[in-house]
């Protein structure tokens, strides 16, 4: 959930859940568990306090990247140029769930010409990357780490192109805040020392063995460094200083002068040291690889669904998995199962495990695969719904085949999938003017690799999620293709005016979460932090996209705030019903804004903050 590693669930049957425990808002004072959570709820309805505004909001995953964005839209700037300088934050200070030669996808609605769009912010694999090459140096997948995970990085194409087309500022000026603390330092979060798996802790043996140039970043005279203490990267300040240097240096419109930073990246400077450093350490990158790389500003995709139309990137992203949903459930009449009951949660289950197995079959960079066009069709969504049985769950993974028309592709034609994990945060950002950005930043993560010393980021390793074989395989690796990928952030429309932004951190969850959220605000009426708050579940129906690439049939993992005879009846209908924590369901950023007064309301998880591990921000003014 940054992407978190989870272990191996208990799974729980109707005979043991009746003394599941449940919620009790009046005992949570006594609950020393809790002890990270206000004690006393701030609304009626939610424990995080309503933040309203009319001037901007702020959603993030870490604070400092919360105030970089907000400083941005008070010293003038749109939500693009927040939006950047935010990320440009997140990049530094928190490395353990993405850097700066990571991905990152954004949708941003531009009021003034009243559109959306998409900006593929994918890596591409090098021109050398092909399945033999793999296969030839012994591996049976593409690693999860070190050189050969390593494609040409996207998020800083994806910054730039946002920022040269739908920004108002320069670079240097929204690259202030990530340059002051790259330069001076910051305080290290309880999350970059401890997030399990990822953080500096978890990687500190690896650092001080193997990862010298990580381990001088990170370690204090060799130790871990406690949350709170000051620690820089000098490098990182100095690509920030030089991509400025290029800005400054160059002539002309400021978009022309942003393109002069885009090249200072994939052709300049920062490209020949990636490139030295990933060959030295035995990748295939080259500067031709950065130098034929784009960055693609594409058209959303959508669907409409109870008079609110929901945005996600293409299906290089897994977020069609939620419009795929939505086009399964336009056949029911799900607002009358009411809230969080069996009935509602069983339809939903059965809608995404359909969903998610077309993921699995067809998914993949759009300019390498033969897409079926009707993926997204409501008389598809009905066929798909037609196999839902509404009193058991279904226990197969269960593609469909939408070019033959069909509600079931022939078994024979299934494909064999892997997946792989962790690490992401998000970004959402509303202006005064109504403009809306959300975007996920994700990869290169600390785990990813030794850091470059040059450059002070780890190569990215989002070829992990590559396939090696089949050969016809949607996602199998080939030259200059992009992977697909989890990250995935959400935008809306109400009645046809722009509604909210949202997203999650969270791998395979993303989507389910954004999808309980959606369905939290279009169904039943709650205000983002109530839709927020609400109990959430996940399913590892599907094999999981990280590692261990992990199945759990019929399995579904519930807070217990749902109540035990919701459980209890899910277990009878057939589903492998894991109880976990409360408050462990989502990591959910949102903010909405009223298109008749300009009200602004942002709104943030409590849950991550009871572990300290992945709290979340939002600021309204």
């Amino acid at each position: 959930m940054g992407d978190v590693h989870r272990q191996q669930p208990k799974i729980l049957h109707a005979s043991s859940v009746r003394g599941a425990q449940i919620f009790d808002r009046q005992r949570r004072p006594q609950m020393k568990s809790e002890r990270s959570f206000r004690v006393i709820p701030t609304d009626s309805n939610t424990f995080n306090p309503r933040l309203f505004g009319r001037s901007g909001a702020v959603a993030t995953s870490h604070y400092l990247s919360s105030n970089a964005g907000s400083d941005i839209l008070k010293r003038g700037g749109n939500a693009v140029d927040a939006m950047v300088g935010a990320v440009l934050v997140e990049n530094l200070v928190n490395p353990q769930m993405n850097s700066f030669g990571g991905e990152c996808p954004i949708l941003i609605y531009l009021a003034d010409q009243d559109k959306v769009v998409s900006i593929n912010g994918n890596m591409a694999a090098p021109a050398a990357a092909t399945p033999a090459l793999y296969l030839e140096r012994g591996y049976t997948d593409v690693p999860d780490e070190g050189a050969l995970a390593a494609g040409v990085p996207a998020t800083p194409g994806s910054l730039i192109t946002a920022l040269m087309h739908y920004g108002t500022m320069s670079f240097a000026e929204v690259a202030d805040n990530a340059l002051e603390l790259a330069d001076e330092g910051w305080p290290l979060s309880v999350g970059i020392v401890e997030q399990k798996g990822f953080g500096i802790r978890a990687m500190s043996e690896t650092f001080r063995q193997d990862w010298p140039a990580s381990a001088d970043l990170f370690l204090k005279n060799g130790n871990v460094p406690a949350p709170g203490s000051i620690i820089a990267n000098p490098a990182f300040a100095d690509v920030l200083t030089r991509l400025i240097e290029a800005e400054l240096q160059a002539s002309g419109s400021r978009q022309d002068r942003l393109k002069a930073v885009y090249k200072e990246i994939y052709g300049g400077w920062f490209a020949k040291e990636y490139v030295a450093c990933n060959r030295q350490r035995g990748g295939v990158l080259s500067v031709e690889d950065f130098q034929s790389y784009e960055t693609f500003v594409e058209e959303p995709r959508s669907i409409e669904f109870e008079g609110y139309q929901l945005f996600k990137c293409g299906f290089w992203t897994q977020g069609p998995v939620a419009l795929q949903t939505l086009s399964i459930l336009k056949h029911f009449d799900v607002r009358s199962l009411g809230h969080n009951s069996v009935e509602y949660l069983h339809l939903l289950i059965e809608s995404m495990k359909l969903a998610f197995a077309d993921r699995e079959q067809y998914y993949g960079d759009e300019n390498h695969i033969d897409l079926p066009p009707v993926l997204l069709s409501d008389e598809y969504g009905r066929i798909r719904a037609s196999l839902i049985d509404q009193d058991r769950a279904d226990a197969t993974l269960r593609p469909g085949d939408p070019k033959r028309k069909l509600a079931l592709l022939p078994k024979e034609e299934w494909q064999d999938q892997h997946a792989w994990g962790p690490g992401t945060v998000h970004v959402d950002i509303v202006d005064a003017s109504g403009n809306m950005v959300a975007a996920t930043p994700s990869g290169a993560w600390l785990k990813a690799g030794e850091i470059i010393p040059a450059l002070g980021i780890p190569f990215g390793n989002r070829m992990m999620t590559f396939y090696l074989t089949p050969e016809k395989h949607p996602n199998v690796v080939a030259p200059g293709k992009r992977p697909r990928t989890t990250i995935s952030p959400s935008l809306a429309f109400k009645d046809g005016k722009p509604a909210m932004v949202f997203g999650t951190m969270g791998g395979d969850q993303q989507e389910q979460w954004q999808i309980q959220f959606f369905l939290n605000r279009v169904l039943f009426g709650m205000t983002i932090q109530e839709a927020i708050e609400a109990p959430k579940f996940s399913t590892d129906h599907f094999p999981g996209f990280f590692a261990p690439h992990t199945r759990l049939p019929l399995h579904v993992r519930i807070e217990p705030r749902v109540g035990s005879d919701v459980i209890m009846e899910l277990s009878r209908r057939g589903h492998k019903v894991e109880i976990g924590v409360d408050w462990s369901e989502g990591f959910l950023l949102g903010i909405s804004r009223d298109p008749e007064t300009g009200v602004l309301e942002a709104g943030f998880d409590p849950r991550g903050s009871k572990s300290d591990v992945f709290p979340c921000y939002a600021q309204a003014w």
